[in-house]
């Protein structure tokens, strides 16, 4: 599994990532997260406002921190 926390840095891109983080030792999961905060390659994903969550290349939330639920759910369907 693949997934990436598109953001600058800010406080909320750090929150998402750190939600990320949890589900995925939480759940047992294997899976490759990447930070990405370069502006190009968030654009890449037509991701303009962050954070933002991908998960095998499929743009999962953007604008807003999920809750964890929604991360849990995101996850266990790949």
């Amino acid at each position: 599994m693949d997934i990436k926390v598109l953001g600058p840095g800010c406080p909320k891109c750090q929150q998402a990532l750190q939600l990320v983080k949890d589900v995925i030792k939480d759940a047992g999961l294997q899976a490759d997260l990447e930070k990405v905060v370069e502006t190009k390659e968030i654009a890449r994903y037509g991701v303009f406002t962050t954070p933002a969550i991908v998960i095998n290349g499929q743009v999962k939330s953007v604008g807003r921190v999920p809750s964890k639920e929604e991360i849990t759910d995101w996850l266990r369907q790949g």
